[in-house]
């Protein structure tokens, strides 16, 4: 297949059909079954893993009886002529030639559905998780590799970012709830402001400090899209689709930006905004030459990082461990920020290594130098940051006893100057 001769470099966002390869490639999975099937293991969750196996080994049996058909089918076809041409009889030849035929066309129709079979199960194993990746069963076993700043000190009882907001005028969770249902915020006067301003701030620091392209993509995808970065077909159930249509709303915008270059060359956390149907993010997405991709997957979560340094606010960051790990991911960094308002830290941003399992089944391939034979990009992405999840980290952490919120010097710019968010001044600040 054609793939894309792409640039390797980073791409920054907010907010046509082909053949797909596998994410997984079979050639290795066959050359090395005892360690593919040891990493999906260490995944703990189940994999089609010798299904992928008995189907592979089916097709390639189909194929070479296939071949071996054809082979005998091109011999006859020349023979006939020729017994013709002697004045000999060629009932036998040409009734052999139909039998091959008809037995051809069976293999043909059986590898078809075998071939189809194959690529829905590979599509269902997950990317297989990178030797520096600690082996665990769920997030309990993340480990923690660093910390910045310390967690606020507060001479009162820190409040959760739903009643500061609420107090403030800044925040409607119940008339949210009211237009669109659960899940869904209403930002007014200076909180609509500060998202905005949020968004503004993360776009000029990555695009003017850490060499991202700005993108604005589209807000749906199509199926081909989903199925590239790995969010179809195993998380369908929690993706929201349009109504007889090929659109899916994007759940993030790794989506539309990964497959701008595509084939060219759930939890309990539910009150509040931590978990939206409907959230802003800036999102960073990397094309990168493979022999990269782990230095650029350090360079990425630095400049996640930088957002949070530069907005006052306390977190960490975890190595996510083999069985908390995304279906698409190799390798993940999560930051967390420290959250007072609820004495936890939340994940804030995820930033993740995907090598070539999402190049190789969207088809983004780049060449080094003209002639040279077309490779995989290695593809990774993080939030830079999720933007309501840092709109509730700055309110919760700036809080003051009076019940205002203080604003952070590095975004007072986009707020023309604005010091802080008083209560009684929902509009203005």
């Amino acid at each position: 297949m054609g793939g894309c001769e792409a640039e390797a470099g980073p791409c920054l966002s907010f907010g046509a059909s082909s053949i797909l390869s596998p994410m997984l490639d079979p050639v290795y999975i066959r050359n090395n079954p005892e360690l593919v099937r040891r990493k999906l293991v260490q995944r703990h969750t189940p994999t089609p893993l010798q299904e992928v196996e008995n189907f592979d080994r089916q097709r390639r049996q189909l194929l070479q009886e296939t071949e071996q058909l054809k082979h005998r089918r091109n011999r006859n076809n020349q023979a006939i002529p020729a017994l013709k041409k002697a004045g000999q009889d060629a009932s036998v030849k040409i009734a052999e030639m139909k039998e091959l035929s008809l037995r051809i066309k069976q293999l043909d129709e059986k590898l078809r559905s075998c071939e189809e079979h194959l690529k829905s199960l590979q599509l269902a194993l997950p990317n297989l998780p990178d030797d520096s990746v600690p082996v665990g069963a769920d997030a309990s076993e993340n480990v923690e590799i660093r910390t910045h700043g310390q967690k606020p000190d507060f001479d009162f009882q820190p409040r959760a970012h739903w009643d500061l907001g609420s107090s403030l005028g800044i925040l409607d969770l119940e008339r949210a709830a009211k237009i669109a249902g659960a899940r869904f915020s209403l930002y007014t006067g200076a909180g609509a402001r500060l998202e905005r301003a949020l968004i503004n701030f993360m776009l000029d620091v990555h695009t003017r400090e850490h060499g991202y392209l700005e993108v604005l993509p589209p807000f749906m995808a199509n199926s081909t899209s989903m199925t590239g970065t790995g969010q179809l077909p195993k998380f369908s159930g929690d993706l929201f689709k349009l109504e007889e249509t090929d659109y899916w709303l994007v759940p993030t915008a790794e989506v539309p930006v990964t497959n701008i270059y595509a084939r060219d060359a759930h939890g309990k956390d539910t009150r509040g905004l931590i978990r939206q149907h409907q959230f802003n993010k800036v999102e960073l997405v990397n094309f990168t030459r493979p022999e990269d991709s782990y230095s650029e997957l350090e360079n990425l979560t630095r400049s996640a990082e930088e957002i949070l340094r530069r907005l006052q606010l306390h977190y960490r960051v975890v190595t996510l461990c083999t069985g908390d790990l995304g279906f698409s991911a190799a390798k993940t960094y999560d930051l967390e920020v420290w959250l007072p308002g609820q004495q936890a830290y939340r994940e804030i941003s995820s930033c993740s290594n995907f090598l070539d399992f999402q190049a190789r089944r969207a088809n983004i391939r780049f060449r080094r130098e003209r002639g040279a034979k077309p490779e995989f990009v290695h593809t990774l992405n993080g939030s830079g940051l999720a933007v309501g999840r840092t709109w509730v980290a700055l309110v919760e952490n700036h809080q003051k006893p009076d019940g205002s919120v203080a604003i952070p010097p590095a975004l007072r710019p986009y707020l023309n100057g604005l010091e802080s968010i008083v209560p009684g001044h929902p509009g203005l600040g």
